[in-house]
């Protein structure tokens, strides 16, 4: 049998992509601070996201390295389902258990929530890969797939010359979390990529530009296609 095309690597399959935060949602405070389910536990509906010293913001950043994805991934011949449609000051949300039930609706093969972190702690740098934990009966069909693909993403970003955080614990890039809805509500393989430290000048210079974008999504693109196999 002849082998696909790269072009053809991800045909017949539907990726969810979870670009965090909306960039309007300062504006909406009535409607992200309402409570929603997020997994036997409620929470707001969504944040404003962190931001650079220079007031660069997580939204933006999520948004440019989703569409680098998204177009990279299409190539490949996946389908790709965006939770937000938009970047802009006059938009909020979706609210965390629209995000976490995203995937489910499509029967995708995978959701990959794409985020910013805001660490203060004096030298805190690199990325994380957080995926749920083993929790009936929420996450407990899907924690080891989303393992996995932690582990691939983890490994890709680190190929392509990212370095893990150095201020979470365990220090290997990975971290179990049971408190988000993007996560606990999800019934497929998911993911959420802290890609770096917004605070962090190095890490901002990167997560800003154009070229540390287009790294970010090139990492991630490679993750997808070696979990599908």
């Amino acid at each position: 049998m002849a082998r696909p095309q790269l072009g053809q690597a991800l045909a017949g399959k539907v990726i969810v992509l979870d670009a965090g935060h909306q960039l309007g949602n300062h504006n909406f405070p009535a409607q992200i601070n309402r409570p929603v389910p997020a997994g036997g536990f409620t929470k707001p509906c969504n944040t404003t996201g962190t931001a650079t010293n220079g007031g660069y913001s997580e939204a933006t950043f999520a948004w440019n390295v989703t569409q680098r994805l998204k177009a990279k991934l299409e190539k490949s011949g996946a389908t790709v389902v965006l939770t937000r449609k938009s970047n802009s000051e006059n938009a909020w949300g979706p609210c965390v258990d629209t995000r976490g039930l995203a995937g489910n609706k499509r029967d995708a093969d995978l959701k990959i929530s794409i985020h910013g972190d805001g660490s203060t702690a004096p030298g805190a740098h690199g990325f994380h890969v957080i995926y749920p934990p083993d929790r009936a009966p929420w996450t407990d069909d899907i924690f080891k797939p989303s393992r996995r693909l932690a582990k691939i993403t983890k490994n890709m970003l680190v190929r392509t010359d990212f370095s893990v955080a150095n201020y979470i614990a365990g220090g290997d890039g990975l971290d179990e979390r049971s408190d988000l809805g993007t996560l606990n509500l999800s019934d497929v393989p998911t993911v959420m990529v802290e890609c770096g430290n917004m605070r962090d000048r190095g890490d901002a210079a990167v997560m800003t530009s154009p070229q540390g974008q287009a790294r970010y999504a090139r990492a991630l693109a490679r993750a997808v296609r070696t979990y599908l196999g």
